[in-house]
């Protein structure tokens, strides 16, 4: 067992933020009575509110995980990552690109824009392959953040991880399940608080404890020039650094977590609000995770007993994913601990009920809603959201235990995701601001992006290949845009019949 810190305190301050933060999400089960209140509060979030939210979900626990782990494993050379996002998220607040009109379009749902422009069948595909790539996205959210829980309380036997997993989902489920959207956006408001008190007070505590030279040193001892230039030879590449603008354009505009924001703004100068002040969270949720894997680097590596460990050359993806709460754990003291492990897990949950919401909400509305219309009521597309959750979460238990990690989280996350994005990105940008863009152009640009699968190392292996994930992804957004422009030329749709005339 790994030497830790975490003592009875800390099982306090951590149980007392479980049982508050569930019983505020259950609190606000009265208020969601219909589809509309369900899943976009009504359309009744005003900017402060979106701000906190959408930095909230998009700040989980899986989030510091896979940030320190590009902290430990590429030194500072990771905060172009943290830039570029913010970058991207700002440009989208300042324009509204694709949010703003999204919101004007009255819609719930990306895939509902899809039916306007598009029709039913183009909606229905975009739903399924966009719940696939969202589940398929969350699947090692448990697995991630049940590793945290079990490094840094020193609980690492596969009985404890299991366990952490099946007890941090069926707490986000009770109260995502009952409130719906209103319980997603009360309780990151209440996580946001609690986390952002946490952030900045282990960061602060990690400065003192590892003096910035001695940080810098480090990395250049261990790391190189690849440390602090994501250009160097051994580093990220220029592919990579065009790779996350993209992605971070994608987190704000595309994907469905942050979109579904837009959607809930009380209105566009709402939206506006949002997207801009939630860029300083878009960089702030890297930034904060870069520098502690980096001090888990420097730390780690001054003791041998660890360093043989996580700074093996053959040491795996999941290895290096403990090695931030494996040093937290031997560098914070008692009752820190403790409100990090609340702060994290208030994160966590932030991030599971606005996934699970998203996607639940997309099989509801979007498949199976589209599918049957007028014949499932109101209560129906409630109960069914409901019962999607619950299997979205058994899947998450199942896939976490199973898949065999092949490459940082982060990057798998980009990969799945790529499977929906690559192809939406041209849709919706086709659909909105291109007139000729067609169906047959939607179809075929929506199917380019299960190309994205072969970034993923276990498909590498299984197909024989080894491809950076980030020129996968390039080039599936290229095909995709390629598809939609070849699509709508070669086969446009036909313009629409004019009334007949009376004599």
């Amino acid at each position: 067992m790994s030497h830790t810190n975490f003592g009875p305190i800390d099982w306090a301050i951590t149980g007392a933020l479980l049982v508050g933060i569930t019983l505020a999400g259950v609190w606000f089960n009265r208020l969601a009575r219909t589809v509309e209140t369900f899943i976009i509060a009504g359309r009744k979030v005003r900017g402060y509110l979106g701000v906190a939210s959408i930095i909230a979900s998009e700040m989980g626990l899986v989030t510091v995980m896979y940030a320190a782990q590009k902290g430990f494993t590429g030194g500072f050379s990771a905060f172009h990552i943290a830039l570029v996002a913010g970058i991207a998220a700002l440009l989208v607040g300042l324009t509204g690109f694709i949010v703003i009109p999204l919101r004007k379009a009255g819609v719930m749902t990306i895939p509902e824009f899809y039916e306007k422009r598009f029709g039913r069948g183009a909606r229905v595909l975009g739903g399924a392959i966009l719940a696939f790539s969202g589940i398929l996205n969350m699947g090692m959210y448990l697995k991630a953040d049940s590793l945290f829980i079990t490094a840094l309380t020193g609980m690492e036997s596969a009985v404890h991880l299991r366990l952490a997993m099946t007890i941090m989902l069926g707490l986000v489920l009770v109260y995502t399940a009952l409130g719906g959207m209103i319980s997603v956006l009360v309780t990151d408001y209440l996580q946001f608080v609690i986390m952002a008190v946490v952030l900045v007070g282990v960061s602060i505590l990690l400065m003192l404890k590892i003096p910035w030279n001695d940080l810098a040193a480090g990395v250049r001892t261990l790391r190189g020039e690849a440390g602090f230039n994501p250009l160097a030879e051994e580093g990220f590449g220029a592919g990579y650094v065009v790779w996350m603008f993209f992605l971070g354009l994608i987190s704000c505009a595309v994907w469905q977590t942050a979109a579904i924001r837009a959607s809930s703004a009380e209105d566009t100068a709402a939206v506006r609000k949002t997207f801009t002040w939630g860029s300083i969270g878009f960089v702030i949720r890297f930034m904060v995770p870069y520098f502690w894997g980096i001090c888990a680097l420097v730390w780690i590596a001054s003791r041998p007993e660890m360093s043989a460990i996580f700074l093996d050359k053959g040491a795996s993806p999941e290895t290096t994913l403990k090695a931030m709460p494996t040093a937290l754990a031997s560098i914070l003291p008692t009752g820190v601990l403790g409100l990090l492990m609340a702060g994290m897990l208030a994160a966590a949950m932030s991030t599971y009920n606005t996934y699970l919401h998203a996607w639940s909400s997309v099989l509801t509305q979007d498949v199976f809603g589209a599918i049957l219309g007028e014949r499932l009521a109101q209560r129906g597309r409630i109960t069914l959201a409901r019962v999607f959750m619950l299997l979205i979460g058994v899947f998450l238990l199942v896939w976490g235990l199973w898949y065999p990690l092949g490459e940082d989280l982060w990057d798998y996350m980009a990969v799945t995701g790529a499977i929906y994005f690559t192809g939406a990105f041209a849709v919706l940008a086709a659909g909105l601001y291109w007139r000729r863009a067609s169906r047959v152009g939607a179809y075929a640009s929506m199917a380019c992006g299960f190309a994205a699968l072969t970034g993923l190392k276990p498909v590498q292996n299984l197909i024989g290949v080894q491809w950076r994930s980030e020129y996968v992804g390039l080039a599936t957004v290229a095909l995709a845009i390629v598809a939609m422009a070849a699509g709508s030329f070669l086969a446009p749709d036909a313009p629409p019949a004019e009334p007949e005339r009376t004599q």
